[in-house]
């Protein structure tokens, strides 16, 4: 491991965006710290590790070819490991027990400045093994676990992406092409269909309420029924209106 004036990291994230959002948070709450190779998946985040002998590792969870969980198995002991995840609850309380730190997706700048906090403290002892941590979190992460549910998206707006918390989204509303992200302040669009959304976002949090609408459960104002006998779902924060199907009458059936 390098004992260099400069602390060195390896962030590996298979979102580019979300990499270029943690190196720009780190240079902030530690701007000593020194970036010295990205990784878009767990085998490229090994041989980065392996050819920079890095004092920290930022492993994203959920990577393709081998997991942030598969990686740090390889790498346990080489460095420091922090796990960047979108998991909550559950696999945070085996973080908390492990010899290893966590950071939210997307990166709080409070909740990383106390990582690296941790992490400036820890870098004079020898790295610890991470094998039983892993072990704790993969029995967290058990199929019966809550699903790995989106909890922002990466939205356009402009010429330029931004990541909008799901709890800020008001709805998703699709056409033929796009699919508008609303919330109360702005709007956005992305090319994912509901269809694909439905799946990806957590049922208790988002209602599928027609083809080409998904609305967020705590964002609904009233329900009316129009002259047609219509359902009518009105939001907070948004003056539009929208329409229930009747395939999907029955999440109002009560009305």
């Amino acid at each position: 491991m390098n004992r260099q004036a400069r602390p060195t990291a390896v962030l590996a994230d298979d979102e580019r965006l979300m990499r270029e959002l943690l190196r720009r948070r780190l240079a902030e709450v530690w701007p000593e710290l020194e970036v010295v190779a990205e990784a878009t998946n767990g085998s490229e985040a090994i041989a980065a590790v392996a050819a920079h002998r890095p004092d920290i590792a930022f492993l994203d969870i959920q990577m393709p070819e081998k997991t942030g969980l598969e990686a740090a198995g390889v790498i346990s002991g080489q460095c420091h490991i922090v796990f960047v995840t979108a998991y909550d609850q559950h696999a945070i309380e085996a973080f908390e027990r492990g010899a290893t730190d966590y950071v939210l997706k997307p990166a709080n700048p409070e909740r990383l400045k106390l990582t690296c906090e941790r992490l400036k403290e820890k870098l004079e002892a020898t790295p610890g093994e991470v094998e039983q941590l892993l072990a704790r979190i993969a029995r967290q992460m058990t199929p019966g676990a809550k699903p790995d549910y989106l909890r922002w998206i990466q939205a356009s707006i402009g010429n330029s992406l931004r990541m909008i918390p799901t709890r800020e989204i008001l709805f998703f509303r699709s056409d033929d092409k796009y699919t508008r992200v609303q919330t109360p302040e702005f709007e956005a669009l992305i090319r994912k269909p509901i269809k694909e959304l439905a799946t990806e976002l957590d049922p208790d949090e988002f209602w599928q309420i027609h083809r080409s609408i998904l609305v967020r459960v705590e964002a609904v104002a009233q329900i009316q029924r129009d002259e047609r006998g219509q359902q009518i779902v009105s939001v907070k924060g948004h003056p539009e209106k929208l329409e229930v199907s009747r395939a999907y009458s029955q999440l109002f059936r009560h009305m």
